[in-house]
Parts: C-alpha cells; structure tokens; sequence
C-alpha cells in the first residue's frame, strides 16, 4: 500500500491490482457478467434477488409490510444473491440489474415481465403498483418522495464513504475517516432536526421514505453497521433513537430484516424465502435484538 502523504496518481490510471479490503475480489472497473446463471424463479409473481445488506433490507421489509396490510398479491419469492461470492456478476442477474447489485426484482404480473432494478426504485414502483405507504395527496407525496432521493443520494456516503474507510479499507486513513465521519453526523443531524417535528420522516404516516432511511440510518444509530455506534456517539441522537426503535419494533421489519439473510444469530437468517411459513422455522420472539 502507498503511503498516502506520498502518492501521485499516475497520468492514466489502470487496473493492476486489487484495491484490497473486505471486498477486493468482487471490485473491478468493467461492467458485464462474469459467468453464465440462469436466476431461479419460484411460483409467486414477485421474484427478489437480494441480500439482506441495508439496500436489501429496504424491499423485503416492503414486501412484509404489504403482506401485513393484507396485500395478498405482494406474496414472494426471495432468492439469495451472495454479493460476497460474486453472485451479482450472473448472467442472469446483470439481465435485470445492468449495474450488478443488489436488490432486483422481476414482476411476472405484468404482460410482460417487469424488472426493476435500484431499491428506491424497487419501493416506489411496490408502493404505487399497491396504492400503500406513498401518500396520495400531491404535497405529501411529493415530500416522501424528496425524503427517499434524499436517502438514495446520501446513503453513499455512509456505506462507500464512511463505512468503507471506517471498516474494510486495509488501511485506515485519517482524512478519509474524518471526511466522511464529519458527513455522516450531518446526516444524522438532519435526520434527528426533522424529527423532532414529525413521527415519521415524511410526516405523520409510516411510508417508504421510513423504510429507505431506516435500513441505513436506524439501523446505524441501533448501532447495527461498522460497530461505530460509540463512534459516531450515536444515542446523542435522541429523535433519530426515538423513531428508529419504533420501527425496530415492527413485526414486518423484524421479518424483512431477517430474509436473504447470511450472517449474526442463526434464528435471524431466512436465506431464502417463498412463504409466509417460512418464517415459523425461526425464532421470532426477539424483536430487536440489536444484531
């Protein structure tokens, strides 16, 4: 590794190494599948690709919260895609992801089948083809809708930025941790400032801005990501804590968070799901556990 004080980027920069890190072997500067695999399909219309990743956890809490409102027709099927292992670089996953990550989702509902790739994309297309957790009203909607490109938008700075260099980066680099921390406390200061006016982030309804926001911030300040929570002086946040543990406590996000799930206790891992009984061969009885 260069020494940072040190290095000059080269006039032309080529790839002749992995970057190192947590995950080096599935980083590559060229799109494309890298193998032949077809994706399963199951019998429900909806087909998930997906881990349980905070981007994951976004669609499958969706779809459980569906299913709880008594949307029978968002009954579906979760197949795991180890991002890990480079499953997301299949030919039959960059077919309805170009960009190779995850969550997708193919609708066979439609005349033709639908992908839908981007997990904002993925809860809006859900909330609207459903008519649930999108407000009607212009106005309000068209604040959810801020309030979840706000997440799209930002969240990158989290995960790449903050998370990276914080916990996978093989070095950890003063500026870059510093950078990106001092722009994580922002967002959560902007959270927490809205908050405090406002149960839930769009206003006073549950919507998918609350889904978005919450796999990445709530379960941030859950202290649930990159094991920063006293890092980040995370309970300093009081409405963010206040809003992120109500809906922790969600049964239809405590079951989203566990499907296409790899990792922490065994009794939260659904690696893969197809129906509602799925969930019964899991232990369901600890409801925000913090892991």
């Amino acid at each position: 590794m260069t020494d940072s004080e040190s290095y000059a980027p080269p006039r032309i920069w080529k790839w002749e190494s992995e970057s190192g890190g947590k995950f080096a072997k599935i980083n590559r500067p060229i799109a494309g599948p890298t193998h032949e695999t077809e994706l399963p399909v199951g019998k429900h219309p909806l087909q998930v690709y997906s881990m349980a990743t905070p981007n994951g956890v976004k669609v499958t809490v969706m779809l459980e919260e569906l299913l709880a409102r008594g949307f029978t027709a968002a009954e579906y099927d979760a197949w795991l895609i180890d991002i890990t292992e480079g499953d997301q670089f299949s030919s039959g996953f960059v077919e309805i992801n170009p960009n190779s990550k995850i969550p997708a989702m193919v609708d066979h509902s439609t005349s033709s089948p639908t992908r839908v790739f981007e997990s904002g994309a993925i809860l809006l297309y859900l909330a609207e083809k459903f008519g649930a957790f999108l407000p009607e009203d212009a106005q309000q909607r068209t604040e959810c809708l801020c309030w979840l490109f706000w997440q799209m938008g930002s969240a990158p700075y989290l995960g790449g930025g903050f998370g990276h260099f914080y916990s996978y980066a093989p070095t950890r680099i003063e500026y870059c941790i510093d950078r990106f921390t001092m722009e994580t406390k922002r967002q959560l200061d902007v959270l927490d400032r809205r908050l405090a006016e406002h149960e839930y982030i769009a206003g006073d309804a549950y919507s998918i801005a609350d889904m978005g926001i919450w796999a990445w911030y709530g379960q941030l300040a859950l202290g649930r990501l990159y094991d920063a929570a006293e890092f980040l002086q995370v309970e300093s946040y009081g409405n963010v804590q206040r809003w992120s543990k109500a809906i922790d406590a969600r049964p239809a996000v405590h079951r989203g968070r566990m499907v296409n799930r790899t990792f922490g206790k065994p009794e939260l891992q659904l690696h893969e799901r197809h129906e509602a009984s799925d969930f019964q061969t899991r232990t369901q009885d600890k409801i925000g556990t913090g892991d």
